[in-house]
Formats: structure tokens, sequence, C-alpha cells
């Protein structure tokens, strides 16, 4: 799921996020709040705690995360995409939510000052950031000695088959596919290792489920970062791309549905105390 935007620029990723924020929490793409509420469980920050989330999106991460810390904790979300921000705000707004704040900022390059949060967390976002061990040096900077950095990436095998089907796809269409970042947990692990974090921890989860069909998957493409690759193509291009593909999608689905693998890494260190 980074193909998207792997090696774009800071505007180049906001545009992107811009675009999708829309259909960004459509039924399809549940995997999202199901695994913000799993890094939080995980987490377990505790009342009146302070905690940053970087590359927070519409929030469910941010919104389990102000629960969790209670009226005297504060979350403090960030984005690239005000798109992204301004879904955000309505939900706050919506459900009287008064502990986050947000603000336009770039993950590898945080204006907070150094040992400020209980916790720094990102659900998704470390891989879209072009130098990721800097940006986790930043993690740790402004995390208080004793704090917790977790990030969640995307295990090899999330969204097989299908996304190796849609890659083949616009590769044969003739866009350039970099390959998936943080698949690995080693390297996971080793990211946090050498940005100064201890008891560095991966767990490899499945938070997959069944969707109803192929064009659920469509959903899931055109509302999240896939949405950027398949825009380097002409509309009609695109449609014959978009109907091969989800014709070679509907033969994997059986009685129960289309399995949609999200098999997906927790990864966590603390800062030296």
């Amino acid at each position: 799921m980074t193909e998207a935007t792997a090696q774009a620029t800071p505007s180049q990723v906001a545009a992107v996020f811009d675009l999708v924020a829309p259909g960004y929490d459509q039924e399809a793409l549940r995997f999202f709040p199901f695994i913000a509420d799993r890094l939080i469980a995980q987490l377990r920050p505790a009342a009146g705690d302070k905690l940053l989330d970087v590359a927070c999106g519409t929030g469910a991460v941010a919104i389990a995360a102000a629960q969790a810390v209670g009226p005297g904790g504060r979350v403090t979300a960030i984005d690239l995409s005000e798109g992204m921000l301004a879904r955000l705000q309505a939900k706050l707004t919506k459900f009287g939510v008064a502990n986050v704040d947000l603000h336009v900022m770039d993950g590898g390059a945080l204006e907070f000052r150094r040992d400020y949060f209980n916790h720094v967390v990102s659900s998704f976002g470390l891989f879209f950031l072009s130098d990721m061990s800097s940006a986790l040096a930043q993690w740790r900077r402004v995390t208080r000695p004793g704090g917790t950095v977790m990030f969640t990436s995307f295990a090899p095998l999330a969204f097989t088959p299908m996304i190796d089907l849609l890659r083949a796809r616009l590769v044969d269409a003739g866009v350039d596919m970099p390959p998936q970042e943080l698949a690995d947990s080693n390297e996971c692990q080793a990211l946090m290792t050498a940005a100064g974090l201890m008891d560095v921890n991966v767990k490899t989860e499945q938070m997959g489920y069944h969707l109803r069909n192929e064009l659920e998957w469509w959903e899931i493409v055109w509302h999240s970062a896939l949405r950027g690759p398949c825009e380097r193509l002409a509309p009609a291009q695109l449609e014959e791309v978009r109907v091969a593909h989800l014709e070679e999608v509907a033969c994997l689905r059986t009685d129960k549905g289309l399995w949609l693998n999200v098999e997906t890494h927790f990864v966590r260190g603390r800062k030296p105390a």
C-alpha cells in the first residue's frame, strides 16, 4: 500500500491524500480503525498522558488515543494533508472530542520541543517519509525518557494476491511501482534500534476480513494511497486496467467473499530513561 507515494515529495504525498480523504473512512477500509484500536490496546497509555500521532489521517489512532488518555491527557495529531485533517476535525466536532490538537506538519521535521510526549505513534505513516531513520530520530527526540515510540507497517503478505495483480497491470501500463517499504520485520527492528530505542519488539498480527466482492477491493484501491499510481494513467487507460483487474480479482471470490489479508507489523521501542 506504499507504492503510491514512495520517493515522493511531501507536497506530492499531501496531494494524494487530499484526493482520497473524502473516501478514506469507507467501510471497505475498516482495517484502519481496527488496527488503530489494536495499536492503542498494545500501547496502553495512561490517563493524563501526552501522545503525538504522526501522519494521523482521518484520526483512527488519534480518537482512540484521546479516549485512552482521558480529559486530563492530550493528543497532538499531525499530517501533511489538510484534507485529512479537515475530515478529522469534523469527527472531533461531531463526537465532542476536546482533547485533540491538529497541525499541518511534516512527520520528518517535527516542531516540538525535546522530551515532551509520553508516546509518539504512527499507523502506516513512517514509510511515506523520505528519510525514515532521520524521522525516527526526530520521534525519539520529542519523546520523554522512558516513553514509547510505536508504528505499524504492512507485512509481506498484506493485500496479496490482489495487490500483486494490480501491480502487474500497472507495470504493464507503464507505471513505475517501487517495492513495498518496511515489510521486513527485521528492517523495522533495525531502524528502531539505530534510532537509539531500547527493548524493540515487533509483533505481526493478521487483521484481515472478507470483503463482499471485487468492487469493495476497488474501493480500497481508489480511496487509499494506491490511487496515486492509478492516477498516472489517462482515464481511458485506467478504465481498461480497472475492468481487466477486477475480472481477475473476481475469480478469487469464494462463498465467504473476497479475503483481504491485512497482515500487520506492530513495532514498538522505548526511549532510554
